[in-house]
């Protein structure tokens, strides 16, 4: 009965004349997420000048919308939810009028609002900010002029020079290998060659040539029509495949397998040197209308990150089953990157994305356990390297886990860490512990989803064609005899 009492209370409360003589308007949410004492604060605040909401967060002033205000605001998505919600007069046109210089009368913008000694303080912080801009600048023309002197003063072999204008930015297609000589995938292309010089020995270079280009092009179409599995990707083993199956212009396709025959790389007789001398002839005699080579190099470029991509899966894979989660999720973060790129141009155009996902996600859960098993350990050295692990792995990654379109399970994985170094707030530790901790927490609860600078990229080994397709099949062939929960 009581309760019932105070619920026709509020309702007549709101019926009341004297509470409807003002209308408003929501000006302003204040969010918390964590536990009742720790937890990390940001703001929403409307910008009525520009009609957009803004979200207010420690340094970060970002655009935000009300989709995202009302995510945070009602919880259930996160462990945040508004604690405090501001209105103001909706019949005020501003919250904040506009002020006029009282001798020209125009409007007052930027620092020319302040308050002579804050614009001042602006000002000299602003030069400050600028003389770090430069500095960074000449530390960075600085490092790029030491590379470039590294590279002229390399060593090189005088074997592997290029062969055309081309051969530096296709070597995928023509790659020697040390160990298995016999075993290059690019041999089937010699043999091509090999086998219509033999048989057109008669009717000259020229129709060689056209005999082994059709032989060699009907035996990637065969190869591009198989079908695809984890263990058995035949995009990598040719640039023609993928080309294919992505539908590239058919101009680019063939240009491409004409590139291959020109390759001296293919040549052991007198024959095969006659038909790469055609080839080469007839790329010369190619016009710029006929091949458009901008977008030429654009699809070559896109092969090479598709390569790097699977280098990047295929070690991040090898590191995660060696139980190297640091080292794995460096990799495994960036094939993410690079393939949501390549995936954002076409569905055949990058790897299976769940299965990157999920390995990202295993890393920094592994991560997360062992940086939080060295903080209980109470030892100071323990301490600091599972901070440090924190710090420098794992919080750069949530931004990425808390994206759109991001999977239920990666928002789990971040609640479930998020809850672990929570849980240590209720208990006894020793005052330093505390104190680590307290500074800690703000950094992992932090719900921005702006994706900042990560780590460099990793530098990736080389690899031939063949080597590369072996061991990314045993890299995902390991994967079956792994168990991986959800997977």
């Amino acid at each position: 009965e009581s309760i019932a009492r105070l619920h026709r209370t509020i309702e007549l409360m709101y019926t009341d004349k004297t509470m409807m003589q003002v209308p408003y308007r929501l000006h302003a949410v204040l969010v918390h997420e964590g536990q009742a004492n720790a937890g990390h604060y940001w703001a929403y605040i409307h910008d009525h000048h520009h009609e957009k909401w803004m979200k207010y967060n420690d340094i970060a002033v970002t655009k935000s919308s009300w989709e995202e205000l009302e995510r945070d605001s009602f919880g259930g998505y996160r462990n945040a939810s508004a604690y405090c919600l501001m209105y103001i007069n909706d019949t005020d046109r501003y919250l904040i009028e506009e002020e006029f210089d009282k001798e020209t009368g125009q409007a007052l913008t930027g620092m020319n609002t302040l308050p002579s000694d804050l614009k001042e303080y602006v000002r000299d912080d602003n030069r400050r900010f600028e003389k770090e801009l430069q500095e960074w600048d000449a530390q960075l023309e600085k490092k790029a002029q030491l590379e470039k002197m590294e590279i002229r003063t390399a060593p090189r072999d005088p074997a592997a020079a290029p062969t055309s204008a081309h051969a530096k930015e296709l070597k995928y297609l023509e790659q020697p290998t040390p160990h298995h000589p016999s075993k290059l995938c690019e041999e089937d292309t010699a043999r091509s060659v090999s086998k219509a010089a033999t048989e057109c020995e008669d009717q000259g270079p020229e129709a060689a040539l056209q005999a082994a280009f059709t032989a060699e092009y009907s035996r990637l179409v065969r190869l591009a029509q198989e079908d695809t599995t984890l263990d058995n990707d035949n995009r990598l083993k040719h640039v023609v495949v993928y080309l294919l199956h992505n539908e590239a212009p058919k101009k680019i396709i063939e240009r491409t397998l004409l590139e291959q025959f020109a390759d001296r790389n293919l040549t052991f007789d007198e024959r095969c040197r006659s038909v790469m001398k055609i080839a080469r002839a007839k790329l010369e005699l190619i016009k710029p209308k006929e091949v458009n080579m901008e977008e030429y190099e654009r699809w070559h470029r896109e092969y090479r990150r598709f390569r790097e991509t699977t280098v990047c899966i295929m070690i991040g894979l090898e590191m995660f089953q060696k139980k190297c989660y640091s080292e794995a999720l460096i990799y495994l973060i960036h094939a993410y990157q690079y393939n949501k790129e390549l995936l954002s141009k076409g569905m055949y155009r990058g790897h299976d994305e769940e299965l990157m996902s999920h390995y990202r996600r295993e890393c920094l859960l592994k991560l997360n356990e062992h940086a939080a098993s060295l903080f209980e350990s109470g030892d100071g050295q323990e301490v600091e390297e599972g901070l440090a692990t924190m710090n420098e792995l794992v919080v750069p990654c949530l931004p990425l886990l808390l994206a759109e379109e991001t999977e239920e399970k990666d928002i789990v994985a971040v609640e479930d860490m998020r809850n672990r170094w929570c849980s240590y707030l209720g208990q006894e530790m020793e005052p330093s512990l505390q104190e680590k901790l307290t500074d800690f927490l703000p950094k992992l609860l932090d719900c921005s989803t702006e994706i900042k600078a990560f780590c460099e990229p990793p530098r990736l080994p080389s690899f031939s064609t063949h080597e590369l397709c072996e061991r990314y099949a045993r890299a995902m062939a390991s994967l079956s005899r792994t168990p991986a929960d959800g997977r």
